[in-house]
């Protein structure tokens, strides 16, 4: 066994004692290679369960929260999601490693181009566009799932409007400066959103044009 399927085991096992049952996504967890999404210097901290930066202010998310954000969405093969924040393209690989259709729209255009190049597998389906994420992905819409990775006030009304009849929005929301509550909107036949409320979450803020 290599030091990385050690550490990656060993995160699985920490995963699942914090609640994250769906064999889907530890699958992906397991399969996705973290090391190839954070900074050379960061290699050995890869499969450690905490963020880690990734340049330009933004930070790669825990895998547990990345996990719990994929899980709380409900999604699987052949659906298709919107990421409101590409960063890395770590959560990007994640969905589609579990064979989603994955949107992304990331603000900072080296974060995008860095993500791009990551993302370019034939057996991912994945679809990016640098630009401002509330505005969402009409053209693609509507979604079973749309994450939102970066800490919002509110929820935009463009967003919510792109998602599906039972489907879920993931999203930190709150004080931006400081931690927030991770929320999950499921839109009801009738277009309301029923929410839940995950527990509170540290993001760093939504960037919008």
């Amino acid at each position: 066994m290599t030091k990385r399927d050690e550490a990656v085991g060993a995160l699985i096992d920490e995963l699942r004692h914090q609640g994250i049952d769906e064999d889907t996504v530890l699958s992906a967890i397991r399969s996705v290679p973290r090391a190839d999404f954070v900074s050379l210097l960061d290699r050995q901290a890869a499969y450690a369960n905490r963020p880690l930066p990734i340049g330009e202010g933004q930070t790669i998310s825990q895998p547990y929260i990345v996990a719990l954000m994929t899980q709380a969405a409900g999604v699987g093969r052949g659906d298709r999601v919107l990421e409101i924040g590409t960063g890395s393209g770590y959560q990007t690989a994640v969905l589609a490693e579990m064979g989603c259709v994955v949107y992304s729209i990331e603000i900072r255009p080296a974060l995008a181009r860095r993500a791009a190049k990551l993302l370019d597998r034939p057996s991912w389906a994945t679809h990016l566009r640098t630009g401002d994420g509330n505005v969402g992905w009409p053209s693609a819409a509507p979604f079973a799932a749309i994450l939102i990775t970066a800490a919002a006030r509110g929820l935009s009304p463009a967003l919510a409007k792109q998602l599906r009849p039972g489907g879920r929005i993931v999203a930190p929301l709150g004080d931006t400066d400081g931690v927030q509550r991770l929320v999950v909107y499921e839109k009801d036949a009738d277009g309301r959103l029923e929410q839940t409320d995950l527990g509170g979450v540290r993001f760093v803020p939504l960037v919008s044009d």
